[in-house]
């Protein structure tokens, strides 16, 4: 069998392998028919389509868009370079940043020398005031000379203490610049735009030699673990489901197939039923949106046929111990 190629303008989850050269029209019946075949008691039949997680990959900061490294349906994976902006103003800073910092070593470098001289200095003086103590109570000495000797002394330790501040400076300092260079190479690293997670690009919103604002996106991606087909039901049918009820897809590209899935929200508040969603009975105004979600493992097996946008069919049971009909066993490729 042979994979079938579904039209990239709608997306849907399409990991299927093509029927046998049937005619389109006989693909259209079968479809017409799933659509108009009456369920068993127990047992809930909807329209939906399939959508997925989008995530956004935006610039943090201003700057020229340097390069996009990927294209409109290119898969990446979590981590992968998917864009770069040119910001030659915070590669300045950073330079001039990273100059402070060797300035202020060098004044670190400087104090201590200092410190180191003052102490000789200290040393010296208080050596001095000791033996002049000793001179003045044997007479040699005038307690004149004695008391300026003292101060000589005093004003060694004050100046010690004022090069030991000017060291306690340069420490500070070296760590102010040394901060203020650790959150540029922050910004740079923020510059590099990176896929958050694995999927597919579905949209580029902007090229390279652009100007980009803080805040602008750059791609759109499609995150092909997270994929889901959203249905609409009435109160009384939506109030009898529960997280992780069993379900059942339908796709209209591969009517052939059954894809299996689980309830995986069910929305708390109702909302008027949306113009693009039929609903099994039209008087119903209002509906609650419900999430069926696709088996991660399934995905992850036919990522590259992943897509989202297509319609199809919705199977879900009121009644959990109602078996599931023969059309409905899990058919997959």
């Amino acid at each position: 069998m042979r994979l079938i190629r579904v039209s990239l303008v709608a997306v849907a989850l399409c990991a299927v392998v093509s029927p046998p050269a049937v005619a389109q029209s006989r693909v259209k019946a079968l479809i017409d028919r799933l659509r108009g075949d009456a369920m068993p008691q127990g047992v809930v039949k909807t329209n939906g389509r399939i959508e997925a997680t989008q995530i956004d990959v935006s610039s943090k900061y201003p700057g020229r868009l340097a390069e996009v490294t990927v294209k409109e349906g290119d898969e990446v994976t979590a981590g992968q370079v998917v864009a770069r902006i040119a910001s030659p103003e915070y590669e300045a800073q950073l330079r001039a940043a990273q100059a402070q910092v060797l300035r202020a070593r060098q004044a670190l470098a400087e104090a201590e020398a200092l410190i180191a001289q003052r102490k000789s200095d200290q040393t010296l003086a208080r050596t001095d005031a000791e033996r002049g103590a000793q001179l003045v109570e044997k007479g040699y000495l005038s307690k004149q000379v004695y008391d300026q000797r003292v101060a000589k002394a005093d004003a060694a330790d004050a100046a010690l203490r004022a090069s030991e501040a000017q060291r306690d400076q340069a420490q500070f300092a070296i760590r102010a610049s040394e901060a203020d260079a650790e959150q540029i190479k922050a910004i740079l690293v923020d510059l590099v735009l990176v896929a958050p997670r694995s999927g597919r690009v579905q949209y580029q919103l902007a090229r390279a030699g652009e100007v980009v604002g803080a805040g602008s996106r750059v791609l759109t991606i499609l995150d092909l673990s997270d994929v889901y087909m959203t249905i609409y039901l009435p109160a009384g049918q939506a109030g009898q489901l529960a997280l992780g009820d069993e379900a059942r897809i339908i796709l209209d590209p591969v009517p052939q197939f059954v894809i299996p899935a689980s309830v995986s929200f069910v929305a708390a508040d109702a909302q008027f039923t949306p113009k693009t969603v039929e609903t099994a009975e039209e008087r119903e105004k209002l509906v609650f949106r419900i999430k069926l979600q696709v088996d991660r493992d399934l995905l992850a097996k036919y990522h590259r046929h992943v897509k989202t946008g297509v319609r199809g069919l919705g199977f879900v049971r009121t009644a959990p111990d109602v078996a599931w009909p023969p059309t409905l066993a899990v058919k997959l490729p």
